[in-house]
């Protein structure tokens, strides 16, 4: 989610903080401009013209930072040509922070609000300049980086810690609770760790237990901001670390190669993708299957710049290979919700309800907590 554009103590928001030096400047230019006016293009000034009259000084003319023995402050400054930096967050947070200042996403006061001494084009286009600083076009920029769904895998690569929990009412109730740790390589990879931790019950009692830990890695195959579309592959695999007597593992490794996508819509809507398949190192424990996954929503701003609400349903889809039973399907409707000003912690719910095989398979109450680790702490961004 957001790294900012403020200089500020916490070590990740360093670019938004330094924001605050250079716009200010710009800030001061424009009050003298109103004692002693100067001519005015008729069109909106350029990102260029922008950084130029009033960003140079902290930010430097390269976007690696001015001096600091000029500047006369001790903050580390941004580097804006550190792709990791300047590509993995949306325009609408880099847009909300220039517009309404830093607090509009929990970062320091020093950074004001321009939307009174820029037009909303020319705040887009000093983003747009900003954002030009990575050279390296290998990065996915951050608005394809798309609401995650319950179950539809995501494309784009992320740091984040996911905490998910599964609650059964079935015959034999369970509550499945699963650690999540995603971590991105490079411009374009991710790998992950998932630890699920089980309760069941059973004789009047409930019992813990380990399931199967999962590794996987994931590699972005396209990604494309102009039409708003991304894919990626990768491979999950799961190890048999669950007890299989107790209920608590499949017994057995499972390898599943997958392919993911992502398309954004009008008005902040997506679309996304997730197919792929289980394979099995022992069919005789647990069948080939084919899974395909799709979520479509909406998201929706408090305000212009406030907390996301972002409805979504999910269709999901089964197949065991070799065998006559039809296709599983699920249907999957939820809310996700922004919690932080920062917009870096989250929480989803919905319910799964089986549209076939009613008799074998009962709804589900699925959840997550999600926090975007790289942005801050848990304490991070909220006011």
């Amino acid at each position: 989610m957001l790294r900012s554009l403020i200089v500020v103590t916490q070590p990740i928001p360093i670019a938004l903080r330094c924001a605050s030096f250079c716009l200010s400047v710009l800030m001061a230019s424009a009050a003298t401009a109103q004692a002693q006016p100067m001519p005015v293009p008729s069109h909106a000034r350029s990102g260029a013209d922008i950084y130029r009259a009033g960003c140079i000084t902290c930010h430097g003319a390269d976007g690696r930072g001015g001096d600091q023995a000029l500047l006369g402050f001790d903050n580390d400054l941004p580097n804006f040509t550190e792709c990791d930096f300047s590509t993995p967050e949306p325009d609408s947070d880099w847009l909300a922070i220039i517009h309404e200042g830093g607090t509009v996403r929990g970062f320091s006061q020093r950074m004001p609000a321009f939307k009174d001494l820029l037009s909303d084009r020319e705040i887009e286009a000093v983003v747009g300049y900003l954002r030009g600083f990575c050279e390296a076009r290998g990065w996915p920029l951050g608005d394809l980086n798309l609401p995650r769904p319950l179950f539809t895998e995501k494309a784009f690569p992320e740091n984040e810690f996911l905490l998910t929990t599964t609650v059964d009412h079935g015959a034999r109730a369970a509550v499945g609770d699963s650690l999540l740790y995603e971590r991105r390589l490079g411009s374009r990879a991710q790998y992950e760790i998932s630890v699920p931790i089980n309760v069941q019950k059973g004789s009047g009692s409930w019992t813990p237990g380990l399931g199967d830990v999962t590794l996987a890695f994931k590699r972005v195959l396209h990604g494309n901001r102009t039409r708003g579309r991304i894919v990626s592959a990768g491979t999950e695999v799961l190890l048999p670390t669950g007890s299989e007597l107790r209920g608590f593992g499949r017994g057995v490794t499972i390898v599943e190669p997958f392919v993911v996508a992502g398309q954004m819509l009008p008005s902040d809507g997506f679309v996304q993708m997730h197919v792929g398949a289980e394979l099995p190192t022992d069919t005789a424990k647990a069948g080939r299957e084919l899974f395909v996954r799709a979520a479509a929503g909406k998201s929706v701003m408090e305000g212009r710049w406030g907390r996301a609400w972002t409805p979504m349903v999910e269709l999901l889809g089964a197949h065991e290979f070799g065998h006559s039973e039809p296709t599983a399907w699920d249907i999957v409707p939820q809310l996700q919700v922004t919690l932080s000003r920062r917009q870096h912690i989250m929480i989803s719910g919905g319910l799964k309800f089986p549209l076939n095989e009613r008799d074998e398979r009962k709804s589900e109450f699925v959840s997550y907590f999600l926090w975007d680790w790289l942005d801050g702490g848990l304490f991070d961004g909220w006011k």
